[in-house]
């Protein structure tokens, strides 16, 4: 509703591996242009504003900031784990390592947020844009099957797991971590506009939950008696 007033502002920290698409996210989440084809560089640090209406006939405003894909052993800079309200971590459910990094970005919130209640919710991308590659054009780890050309990833253990097997199990560890975390998890599509936006309307909603009047009646009447007694 363009009518509604515009009354608060959350600093929300998006963090996650290197090319799971969350600039792409962002994106198609605030502007609905990105396509297969839309040309996105790699993230060092970009700031977006978004206002989300969820109903309370107020709008919330989300400062959303968009940090460098991480990879490796590098940790998420030490200045958005101190000024945040919440955090969303992106993960691709076909790349295993995105997930696994995820655990230690939380870590590293836990350890900072210093008694503050931290909102953190975690997003599988469906669609990261960017398939792994190995340098000749292949997705690192994949050998085609014919003949319906079905990707299969190479295991640990020398055997072979087809994409959609593993998409399906990366969502299951996620969810076990998830529900043992006890973060909410979410499965969006960067390329579909639509899926995005309850993950970051529910991220509002609990970072501006609705005041409740109290219940208990005579004290409010009291209350309006302590008024009037003041104004008179």
């Amino acid at each position: 509703m363009l009518t509604s007033k515009i009354t608060k502002i959350g600093k929300v920290v998006l963090c996650g591996g290197k090319g799971v698409g969350k600039t792409a996210m962002l994106e198609q989440l605030i502007y609905g242009h990105v396509t297969i084809d839309s040309e996105l560089h790699s993230t060092i640090e970009d700031t977006y504003v978004a206002s989300v209406d969820t109903g309370k006939g107020s709008r919330d405003m989300l400062r959303i900031y968009d940090t460098a894909g991480l990879q490796g052993n590098v940790q998420l800079p030490r200045h958005y784990l101190l000024f945040a309200d919440a955090f969303v971590l992106v993960y691709d459910p076909s790349d295993p390592a995105s997930l696994d990094l995820l655990a230690g970005i939380k870590s590293d919130i836990d350890k900072y947020k210093d008694k503050k209640e931290m909102i953190i919710i975690v997003i599988a991308n469906m669609h990261s844009r960017h398939p792994r590659s190995a340098g000749n054009g292949a997705p690192t780890g994949t050998v085609p099957q014919s003949p319906n050309g079905n990707l299969y990833h190479s295991t640990s253990n020398g055997s072979q797991i087809s994409n959609n097997d593993l998409i399906e199990s990366n969502l299951n560890r996620a969810n076990n971590w998830c529900a043992r975390e006890r973060i909410k998890h979410y499965t969006v599509n960067a390329m579909e506009r639509a899926s995005l936006y309850e993950p970051f309307i529910q991220l509002a909603i609990r970072l501006y939950p609705t005041q409740t009047k109290s219940s208990f009646p005579q004290l409010r009447q009291l209350t309006q008696k302590t008024s009037k007694v003041d104004n008179s």
